[in-house]
């Protein structure tokens, strides 16, 4: 089904990663689907049969397990797995349960989905090596797009920094970067120039923006909410 360790502990096709997704609610079968999508091998694993048996034509296979049961991970082999994701949705008990028999178990990379910041405080705490808030993160998205329509995306980095994603604003078209003197004005950052399909990953002072060019911005979060009302 999929590939194991060797005796060297290294699997044995190191060119595709493999992930397991537990938890095949909205958010972990969007995962699941998107990683499949991608080309990975993706093991998807959720207590209710009907919800493997939905997914199971698009992963690499499917099954119908207990992650609160230590045994029936075992069995599946999930050591082997380059990273899991817990996506269990309302029952934070066995979110926390599960997480912590896959650290027992050694497994090398567990992201987690919390529901709260307590909830993901506990997790942070017990060995998950990465927590994830979509319903949080995808308010402060809709949050910051309503503000101001000219934010694309915004994605938290830190407790401190964000980046955004800026459709460029009539004020800023035909201008270049020294003229916008964005860094010494809002403390921020142009990290890259989107046009079309091309990206500028290294804009220059002299680079002028066209309609329909989007920057992308990184900074503290008052920098980037001075930025953006400041072009609303």
């Amino acid at each position: 089904m999929f590939e194991t360790k060797n005796a060297s502990g290294r699997y044995t096709d190191m060119a595709k990663k493999q992930y397991a997704v537990i938890g095949m609610g909205r958010f972990g079968s969007s995962v699941a689907k998107a990683l499949s999508g991608m080309g990975f091998d993706v093991l998807a694993i959720d207590a209710d049969e009907q919800r493997t048996q939905e997914i199971s034509g698009i992963v690499t296979h499917a099954v119908s397990a207990d992650s609160t049961d230590e045994e029936a991970l075992r069995a599946l082999g999930i050591r082997n797995f380059d990273v899991v994701v817990v996506a269990i949705g309302e029952d934070i008990q066995a979110s926390i349960l599960t997480t912590l028999i896959l650290k027992d178990l050694g497994v090398p990379a567990i992201l987690v989905k919390a529901k709260s910041e307590l909830h993901g405080k506990v997790l942070s705490k017990i060995g998950a090596d990465k927590v994830i808030y979509p319903e949080r993160d995808m308010g402060m998205r809709v949050a910051h797009h309503l503000a101001s329509p000219n934010i694309l995306d915004y994605i938290e980095l830190s407790p401190d920094y964000s980046i955004l994603d800026m459709k460029v604003p009539k004020p800023m078209l035909g201008k270049n970067l020294q003229e916008l003197n964005i860094r010494a004005k809002y403390g921020c950052n142009v990290m890259a120039i989107r046009r079309g399909e091309e990206m500028n990953i290294s804009p220059r002072a002299e680079d002028r923006l066209s309609e329909g060019d989007v920057l992308v911005i990184v900074g503290r979060k008052e920098h980037l909410t001075k930025l953006e009302m400041a072009y609303q």
